[in-house]
């Protein structure tokens, strides 16, 4: 059995962290065995190493290796690129075709990001796994094939169960044995030697001196976060070699490579909240609803002045909350509300002579219509009737084009 350092030099894996040399020991002591192995990390760590040693250092060795992009594969035709299909059995099936199981059969075949998996699939891959059976597509002869199945995603698969993304038989039938690779964070004393490495690759690709940090520089680059891992680490080194002329690297021309030290990419879009608006009609609608709220209250407050003889203290102290705010009673005046105040007055004076005559409703009810087409309607009328129904006027008038103008008044039939 080889040893890890043998097998860090045989596939260029560069670090000495503990929790990578783990993942090496553990690939190297189930490789001899036909155990599925599920390899567990961020995007960019370096995960399509460990199916390459499994494979490798298998009895399998000698057999077919493929590697499938399971998240760049359309959810219609992954199928037939796994199990492959009949002629005929679709559109465009213009002939048989062999899938991935049936080249792959005595190799291995490595499922990259098989968390994208459509439910369907994961469905033939789990008979796959547990009697190496499938069907192609639109046949119904059950064909056999002897493959060792090695998967990696960077999907947390507990939240992916959870949500019903992902069958919870076929994560425990896939992850027999699981390996994880740690981020590149976590790996520090690693990352200058990593950086240094793709410098010197870079350099003689294209033929010019090798690039060395300053130790400020190096400092800033071992404590960076590197969202993107090793992925992100090469893309800067090679960036940095080919651009830059001077090829001692200060801090600051390390940091105009990087993003802040607080965005961390790729961003993660959360879930909506309750108060969010996705389009410019959601907040319209809400304005106009508020405004009729509004007005409500204020008609409450006057029907209450009305009853009470404007006294302050004897109104509804929720409706003077929600007109005047947190002041205080003695901090209130009519003189704030004139129209309210001159109405109420007013009002009042004309029932005192026979106020038994007259019954308060305890509310009014607004029928006001805030109906955006209706209001529609007005203006197009109005600006038809200015520009004596000149459609092409009228439309300018509204800022509008005047075919749309036109798909108005036959929508309105005006």
């Amino acid at each position: 059995m080889e040893s890890i350092q043998a097998i860090k030099q045989r596939f260029e894996i560069i670090g000495n962290d503990p929790k990578l040399n783990r993942a090496i020991e553990k690939a190297i002591q189930v490789s001899p065995t036909d155990i599925s192995v599920l390899v567990t990390g961020e995007s960019g760590v370096g995960k399509e190493s460990i199916p390459k040693i499994i494979h490798s250092l298998s009895h399998r060795k000698h057999g077919k290796y493929i590697a499938v992009n399971c998240g760049a594969i359309p959810e219609g035709t992954i199928d037939s690129e796994l199990f492959g299909h009949e002629k005929g059995s679709f559109t465009g099936a213009t002939s048989t075709r062999e899938g991935y199981f049936e080249v792959a059969d005595g190799g291995t075949i490595f499922l990259d990001e098989v968390g994208e998996l459509p439910l369907t699939t994961q469905v033939r891959l789990l008979r796959v796994l547990e009697n190496g059976e499938f069907i192609k597509v639109g046949s119904s002869q059950v064909q056999k094939t002897n493959v060792r199945i090695v998967a990696a995603t960077n999907v947390n698969m507990a939240d992916a169960i959870e949500k019903g993304k992902f069958r919870e038989d076929l994560y425990y039938r896939l992850s027999t044995v699981d390996i994880n690779l740690p981020p590149l964070r976590e790996r520090k004393e690693d990352i200058h030697i990593l950086f240094r490495k793709f410098a010197s690759d870079f350099a003689h690709k294209y033929k010019m001196p090798p690039i060395k940090l300053e130790d400020q520089a190096v400092n800033y680059l071992v404590k960076y976060r590197w969202s993107g891992n090793i992925r992100q680490l090469r893309n800067a080194a090679e960036q940095i070699s080919v651009l830059e002329t001077n090829r001692d690297i200060s801090l600051q021309t390390l940091m105009s490579y990087l993003p802040a030290e607080g965005i961390n990419l790729p961003s993660v879009i959360g879930k909506k909240s309750e108060n969010d608006f996705s389009t410019e009609r959601d907040i319209l609608y809400k304005v106009l609803f508020d405004m009729k709220s509004d007005l409500n209250d204020l008609k409450k407050l006057t029907l209450e002045l009305m009853k009470n003889g404007a006294k302050v203290q004897d109104i509804n102290p929720s409706l003077i909350q929600k007109v005047y705010g947190n002041k205080d009673e003695s901090e209130i005046s009519f003189e704030e509300t004139p129209r309210t105040a001159v109405i109420a007055n007013d009002i009042q004076e004309d029932f005192d002579d026979d106020e038994d005559d007259y019954i308060f409703a305890d509310t009014i009810e607004e029928e006001d219509s805030l109906r955006l087409d209706q209001k529609e309607i007005e203006l197009i009328k109005k600006a038809l009737e200015r520009n004596k129904g000149k459609r092409k006027a009228a439309a300018d008038e509204l800022g509008i084009s005047e075919r749309t103008l036109y798909r108005k008044i036959k929508q309105f039939d005006l």
